[in-house]
């Protein structure tokens, strides 16, 4: 069992930044591969970022790539998102989520990720 909560989302300009933080309860970590979601009102909540057990395998959705940047500290328990040059169609709840794999891939689907946290709100206004 693991507890993820994040923190740090809020109201941004377009083209502004924010970064966004998932703090997990777990010590092992290093046993879940991670990932960020979104979902806008109306929408289904849709892959933004996830990144392997250590680090090293990283993925992006087409419409954040080249603006988002997911990073990870396994001693610290924590995974980050800091997004760049937003844009309105980046507000949504964004939700970080904990994949237990002895694998060292990353999934997109949401299906395959077994702790969520609660979400978080971000604003982006014109």
């Amino acid at each position: 069992q693991v507890l993820l909560v994040e923190s740090g989302g809020g109201f941004v300009q377009s083209g502004g930044s924010l970064g966004l933080s998932c703090a997990a309860s777990s010590r092992a970590f290093d046993t879940y591969a991670m990932g960020w979601f979104r979902q806008a009102p109306g929408r289904e909540r849709e892959f933004v970022a996830a990144i392997n057990r250590n680090g090293e395998k990283i993925e992006y959705a087409d419409s954040v790539k080249g603006r988002f940047i997911v990073s990870r500290d396994n001693p610290k328990n924590m995974m980050w998102l800091r997004m760049n040059n937003l844009k309105s169609e980046d507000s949504a709840v964004y939700y970080c989520a904990a994949e237990k794999t002895t694998g060292w891939l990353v999934s997109r689907s949401l299906n395959e990720y077994d702790y969520w946290g609660q979400g978080i709100q971000v604003a982006v206004f014109s």
